[in-house]
C-alpha cells in the first residue's frame, strides 16, 4: 500500500501566488510604459517566465493540492486563473479530462494516423509551437460565457472526422456535468480582474499582447513537449524533461510531469522525490527542436497491436453474449 502523498505547502503557495501576480502585474505595466523595443521584449521574456509560475500554482490547484483548505484551494485557484486567463472550473475540466484522455487518439497530436486529416493535423502541431494552443483558452472560454450555442455545433461534436481528429468533442463533453452558473461566473471575476489590471495601470494593447504573446509561446511549448512521443498510456504517457535548475524552480517542477502523471495529488514541492532519475529524461530543449519537424506517422508496430488488442476484445465480447 502507497503512503499518502505529503500535504500542500499552503503558505509557501500563498506567498509565491502573491509574490508573482505582484510581478507579472509590474510586468504588464513595464511592458506598456516601456520607453524602447528592447525594455518591451525584456517584459515580455520576464513575463512569459514568471506567468508560467502562476499557472503551475494553478495546476496544483486544480489538482487540490493549492492549499490545505479546500475553500482557499478554490478561491486561490479562481485569483490564479485569472491571470492566464481563464476559469478555474473550466481549467479543472480541461485538465483533469486530460489524465483520462492522455495519449488516446484524442490526443495524440503528435502522429500522423492512417486516414487522419494531414493539413488539419499538421495545423494543430504548429498551432501548438506558436502559441495558438493557448489563444484556444480564452476564445473558448468566451463562447462559453456569451456565444455557448456555438460549442454544440456538429462541427466540434459527435463523430465527424474533424471532432474526432482534434479531439473536440472529447474535451467539450466534459462540461456536460460541470455547473454552468459557477463557470460562468468564475469567467466574469476573470474578466473583471483583467479589466481591473488594465485600468489600474493603464496598460496598452501593444503591451499587453506582446507579454501574452510570449507566454503563449513559452506555455504551449512545454504542454505538449512532456507528452510529445511517450508511450501510449494515460498514466506513463509523460516525460521527466531534464531542464536548467532556474527554468525548472520558476515552472515549480511542472517538467517532472511523468511524476505528476504518475502521482497528480503529490505537491510540486515534492515532485522530484518521486522521479526516477535514472531512467530516461530526454532535454527539453531536444524534443521541442524535435516537434520544428512535424509530427511523425504512427509507428505500424503500434497500430497491429492495437487492432490486435481490438480483435480480442470483440471476440471477448462475442464469447460472452
Amino acid at each position: 500500500m502507497n503512503p499518502p502523498p505529503p500535504p500542500p505547502p499552503s503558505a509557501l503557495n500563498l506567498c509565491l501566488a502573491a509574490f508573482a501576480s505582484a510581478g507579472v502585474a509590474g510586468l504588464l505595466y513595464l511592458a506598456s510604459h516601456a520607453p524602447n523595443l528592447w525594455v518591451l521584449v525584456g517584459a515580455a521574456v520576464a513575463f512569459s517566465f514568471l506567468n508560467n509560475t502562476l499557472f503551475s500554482l494553478l495546476h496544483e490547484a486544480v489538482h487540490g493540492v493549492f492549499a490545505k483548505n479546500q475553500r482557499l484551494n478554490d478561491w486561490g485557484g479562481r485569483y490564479l486563473a485569472a491571470f492566464f486567463p481563464t476559469g478555474f472550473g473550466f481549467q479543472r475540466v480541461c485538465h483533469l479530462g486530460h489524465h483520462q484522455r492522455n495519449r488516446s487518439r484524442a490526443e495524440q497530436f503528435d502522429y500522423i494516423r492512417p486516414g487522419d486529416s494531414r493539413l488539419l493535423k499538421y495545423a494543430q502541431w504548429y498551432g501548438l509551437l506558436t502559441g495558438f494552443f493557448w489563444l484556444l483558452g480564452p476564445i473558448t472560454c468566451l463562447l462559453y460565457l456569451c456565444l455557448p450555442f456555438v460549442l454544440e455545433l456538429t462541427l466540434l461534436r459527435g463523430d465527424n472526422k474533424i471532432a474526432q481528429q482534434a479531439g473536440a468533442d472529447a474535451m467539450l463533453s466534459g462540461f456536460r456535468n460541470a455547473n454552468p452558473v459557477v463557470l460562468r461566473l468564475e469567467l466574469l471575476g476573470t474578466i473583471a480582474l483583467q479589466a481591473g489590471l488594465w485600468w489600474l495601470l493603464d496598460l496598452s494593447l501593444l503591451g499587453w499582447a506582446a507579454c501574452y504573446g510570449a507566454f503563449a509561446l513559452n506555455w504551449s511549448a512545454l504542454q505538449y513537449a512532456d507528452h510529445a512521443w511517450s508511450p501510449l498510456d494515460a498514466k506513463e504517457g509523460a516525460w521527466n524533461l531534464r531542464v536548467s535548475p532556474l527554468v525548472r524552480g520558476l515552472f515549480l517542477n511542472y517538467h517532472h510531469h511523468l511524476a505528476h502523471h504518475q502521482h497528480p495529488k503529490v505537491p510540486w514541492l515534492y515532485l522530484a522525490d518521486y522521479v526516477d532519475f535514472e531512467a530516461e529524461r530526454p532535454s527539453f530543449l531536444g524534443v521541442y527542436a524535435r516537434m520544428w519537424l512535424g509530427p511523425k506517422p504512427f509507428p505500424a508496430e503500434l497500430l497491429a497491436a492495437e487492432l490486435n488488442a481490438e480483435g480480442e476484445r470483440e471476440a471477448a465480447g462475442a464469447a460472452s453474449s
